[in-house]
């Protein structure tokens, strides 16, 4: 950690006063989620790694409400200085089609210092249901338009964003039961209530392997390396792909240098070995450290793509 902090130091020697001051109190990473959730929790690995590295400490802030739209907007109106900044997941490219009249726009008025991770989506399929794998679980629900129900947590959350994707891939029909979060509706799919949630690979994959649930498919690409038994959407018959990512974002009016210092110090926090296998740990696939123009571009076609899925469901 040492040689890190040094490495650091040396970098930020070469850039002009911004970044040289840079960070001069301690840096507030704010989350828009209540403490214990997969985001808080990976806001929480980046804050200690950062700390290390860093000359002033990195706290966590939980800041609720607005399906994420509070949090954003307290970290754009912030001064654009690179001490107070967004930790948040896939569903922050959606929050102008969630709230459509917020004070700010979300998406110009910050911008991404750098994508941190990916996981897949586990499609879970309760217990109680007939079918006994994904291409099974499809064509049953092919054969009975609204007989069963999805959980979803509405609001631009990543479950319901799974859901829907599935759902307009497939052109199959199923009600929709919305939930406050991921756990209550997790606990009705084991109860029966429900035939289907998607929950992310952290707590999706510890629902199946409890017996709580059976995992019939992950979002991404690949097979997930934490659960390579399990096929992919692709494998099962349904043509689209999702990951849900984390990233870190700023106010888009901070100073190039202080955003590629920030970029720097999240560079080397993740090439660690201990805070890759935290992030393992996690349920990540892809650990990253994008840096700021890729992760712009990352964003945008994000964006682009989550706005045009739900724009028809408003």
């Amino acid at each position: 950690m040492k040689r890190l902090a040094l490495g650091l130091a040396a970098l930020l020697l070469a850039w002009p006063a911004a970044a040289q001051t840079f960070p001069d109190r301690p840096v507030r990473l704010v989350v828009p989620f209540a403490p214990g959730g997969a985001t808080d929790v990976g806001a929480r690995v980046l804050a200690e790694a950062l700390g290390q590295v860093l000359p002033q400490p990195v706290v966590v802030e939980n800041r609720q409400g607005g399906a994420g739209m509070v949090a954003a907007e307290f970290v754009a109106r912030a001064p654009a200085d690179g001490h107070t900044l967004l930790f948040n997941n896939t569903s922050h490219a959606v929050l102008r089609v969630v709230v459509p009249n917020a004070p700010i726009d979300p998406i110009r008025q910050l911008a991404p210092v750098a994508i941190l991770s990916e996981m897949p989506m586990v499609m879970l399929v309760a217990n109680n249901v007939p079918a006994q794998d994904g291409r099974e679980f499809l064509r049953m629900v092919r054969a009975a338009p609204g007989k069963f129900d999805y959980g979803s947590t509405g609001g631009g959350g990543t479950l319901g964003m799974a859901a829907l994707l599935f759902l307009r891939t497939t052109g199959l029909e199923m009600g929709e039961i919305p939930y406050r979060g991921g756990a209550p509706a997790t606990l009705d799919l084991a109860a029966g209530r429900i035939a289907l949630v998607y929950d992310i690979a952290l707590t999706g994959l510890q629902t199946a392997r409890g017996g709580q649930a059976r995992a019939f498919a992950v979002t991404s690409p690949q097979r997930s390396p934490a659960a390579l038994e399990v096929p992919t959407w692709r494998e099962i018959g349904v043509d689209s792909e999702m990951v849900v990512w984390q990233a870190v974002f700023a106010p888009a009016a901070t100073p190039a240098p202080v955003m590629q210092a920030l970029h720097a110090a999240i560079t080397r926090v993740q090439q660690t070995e201990s805070v890759r296998k935290k992030w393992t740990e996690l349920g990540v696939d892809r650990v990253l450290a994008t840096p700021p123009e890729e992760a712009a571009q990352y964003v945008a076609r994000d964006v682009q793509r989550w706005e045009g899925l739900m724009q028809p469901a408003r």
